[in-house]
């Protein structure tokens, strides 16, 4: 994957090196260590430049990125892709439920990987496997996949912050995803709303099911508000602040109100076969670009026909 970035450095950009410059931009240290490894990838001005070179006002800097390796052990695998944005810094793809995200020993040729690796060959370009919000198996909805180091870099730090994060010296606050999904649990949810402030542990035992874990347990905060009451069911939307595995599902079980369908934590399966859960909404600014950008995924057919 090849990708040129260009700069054009301000009076608000100095006095600033090279590197400080790219860190405030959001680049990682990893980045900046990728980048002295690649030949020509910094310039200034037309010339090649090091990390501690002085900017100035005026001034024209290119990062070239070029990524020549693609994910060892991903097969192509020619799968469905519902695409719902890409530019050459990130996708944005509609997962359908039981698709995992990674391959694994009992799911080698059918996960999103290995689709996006089938895309890419047929371009010819070689393509290294990130996605910045994991979804699982059987969530469906918005995933985002980062196109390049820097990309992968920028967004990853973005799904880890929080609004009241203060960002490190010499860098730009890094403003949070916002992720809203949308959940389906039987009855009526009571209080209507609320936030659930509870740490998550990986349950003593298991390799797979977590648990609520005041001990042990890493901080989680899910925030959730019923959206409508049909059929005897609740529709739920849910924002995290965190992103703990299963969060969403093992919150909303410590709430009193598990997610239908969940094979794992509340095997109600009467009317959907998977857990009720779908990525219907993700905001952010672009890591490049810093446009603002939005997007939604409608609910999927299993969950309408709960509703």
């Amino acid at each position: 994957m090849k990708r040129i970035l260009t700069y054009y450095i301000t009076n608000a950009d100095t006095p600033l090196t090279v590197k400080g410059f790219l860190k405030r931009q959001g680049f990682s240290s990893r980045n900046l260590i990728d980048l002295k490894k690649l030949p020509d990838s910094i310039r200034l001005n037309g010339q090649n430049a090091y990390m501690n070179a002085k900017i100035s006002p005026g001034d024209e800097l290119t990062v070239s990125i070029c990524e020549e390796e693609s994910s060892e052990k991903i097969v192509p695998v020619e799968l469905p892709l519902d695409i719902i944005y890409e530019d050459e810094d990130l996708m944005v793809i509609n997962k359908p439920a039981g698709m995992p995200i990674h391959p694994s020993m009992n799911h080698y040729d059918n996960s999103l990987a290995n689709a996006l690796a089938w895309y890419f060959a047929k371009q010819n370009k070689p393509f290294i496997f990130r996605c910045v919000n994991r979804l699982d198996k059987d969530t469906s909805g918005l995933t985002i996949i980062a196109k390049h180091m820097v990309s992968a870099g920028i967004l990853s730090t973005m799904v880890a912050a929080k609004g009241t994060d203060t960002p490190p010296s010499g860098t730009q606050c890094p403003t949070p995803i916002l992720r809203e999904y949308l959940a389906i649990v039987r009855g009526k949810v009571n209080p209507e709303a609320g936030t659930i402030n509870a740490p998550i542990a990986r349950k003593e035992g298991s390799v797979l099911e977590r648990t609520v874990d005041f001990v042990k347990g890493e901080n989680a905060i899910t925030h959730y508000r019923t959206v409508s009451n049909k059929n005897g069911y609740s529709l739920l939307s849910i924002t995290l602040e965190t992103g703990r595995t299963h969060q969403i599902r093992v919150h909303m079980k410590y709430l009193g109100y598990p997610l239908i369908g969940d094979y794992l934590y509340n095997p109600d399966t009467e009317i959907i076969s998977r857990q009720a859960l779908h990525s219907h909404r993700l905001s952010f600014v672009h890591p490049i670009t810093h446009k603002p950008m939005n997007f939604t995924a409608s609910l999927p057919p299993d969950m309408q026909f709960v509703l």
